[in-house]
């Protein structure tokens, strides 16, 4: 069953984020770098990747003239997608287990982010 992981965040969290000492950044990575290891040696990884900062995108809705209508980023916007994961595991209960893991990775202080992890299935 695949499932995508989706971590979302604000923009009081990036920039919290970015402010942390380099010794509690490196141990944030290094647990969100051993689950992926651990997922790839049971088979359950497919891929993961940040994403650009919400300035970087671009809302399109429909087009017009056979351009696409464009409409800027979403400032209304209070969270937005940091980046994702997809894993292909046995149970429901595996995907939510893999989120937990990732969500209690830790941050200043060791103290774990808790941060927020959609789990959503591939439609079959």
């Amino acid at each position: 069953m695949k499932y995508i992981l989706m971590m979302s965040g604000t923009k009081a969290g990036v920039s919290g984020y970015q402010n942390w000492a380099p010794s509690d950044r490196d141990a944030h990575m290094q647990v969100l770098g051993q689950v992926m290891k651990d997922l790839t040696e049971t088979g359950e990884f497919i891929t993961t990747s940040r994403l650009a900062a919400p300035a970087q995108a671009t809302l399109v809705r429909g087009e017009k003239n056979g351009l696409p209508v464009t409409d800027g980023v979403f400032p209304e916007a209070k969270e937005f997608l940091l980046g994702y994961w997809i894993v292909d595991v046995a149970t429901p209960e595996r995907a939510l287990a893999v989120a937990g893991r990732i969500s209690a990775a830790p941050g200043p202080g060791g103290i774990p982010t808790n941060m927020p992890i959609e789990v959503r299935p591939f439609m079959e």
